[in-house]
């Protein structure tokens, strides 16, 4: 419905999904920038930045695509027109996705495989069956964990109604988080996104074993291909956080 709704204006729909493409690429333009001054950024070129810009956007962008109305569960929490998802045929997570479906969101991911393929052309990249496989599977593996954590925000707004930019800070805040190298980051809060919130695995260490590098916490090179086994791992644990939200949720009455 939501589709339809979009395309029945085609101008309209152009033109915001390239407003789209255009606002999520002032943060390249950021990086750009700084590369105007500096020939490396944490020892990695331009060409490697890209890379991890192009990968981060492209994942959060196809979990925003599918996921990203779930910020709004405590607006619906509060004004009590959560009620009328539970009474209607359909699986409350699937309404829950699908409200509000926009499609301009084509637009970030777009501008993020734009860059992604410049990084990937530009980056000193052994070309083997491995590394080839590695770079769609990168890309779904962060969704679905970028996804994760949006389902896991939304479950906590079932306790917590105003917690919408503590999810952010997750999800959007981690992607600026990841758009740039590891090296240039406290050892400290590299553990914390590669054992705590695992946001690591969405770009940083496949990307590093796709590059030939290693990584600031000297993890084996393995590591770098366990990314399907934590998002499947996240996506329980958004499965079980999702189930156990609803459960815990009090109608407002209306």
């Amino acid at each position: 419905m939501w589709i339809r709704s979009t395309m029945a204006y085609r101008a309209s729909f152009l033109m915001t999904a390239l407003g789209n493409f255009l606002g999520s690429g002032l943060d390249f333009v950021a990086i750009l920038l700084m590369f105007s001054h500096v020939t490396a950024l944490g020892g990695f070129t331009l060409a490697e930045v890209a890379l991890l810009y192009g990968a981060t956007s492209t994942s959060l962008g196809l979990a925003d695509l599918f996921l990203g109305s779930m910020d709004r569960i405590g607006q619906r929490v509060r004004d009590g027109t959560f009620d009328t998802l539970l009474v209607r045929p359909v699986p409350v997570f699937a309404q829950v996705a699908a409200d509000r479906f926009a499609l301009r969101r084509l637009g970030r991911i777009t501008q993020g495989l734009v860059v992604l393929v410049l990084g990937l052309t530009g980056a000193d990249v052994v070309w083997t069956p491995l590394n080839v496989l590695l770079i769609p599977v990168m890309l779904i593996s962060g969704a679905v964990i970028f996804g994760s954590v949006f389902v896991v925000g939304a479950a906590f707004q079932f306790w917590a109604t105003e917690a919408a930019e503590v999810q952010n800070s997750f999800t959007y805040g981690g992607n600026t988080l990841l758009q740039y190298p590891p090296t240039v980051f406290a050892k400290d809060l590299v553990r914390g996104v590669t054992f705590v919130v695992p946001l690591a695995f969405v770009n940083w260490l496949p990307a590093l074993r796709l590059l030939g590098r290693e990584d600031p916490l000297h993890l084996p090179g393995w590591v770098g291909l366990c990314g399907p086994l934590v998002a499947a791992a996240m996506a329980a644990l958004a499965g079980l956080a999702w189930r156990t939200g609803l459960r815990s949720y009090r109608s407002t009455g209306s």
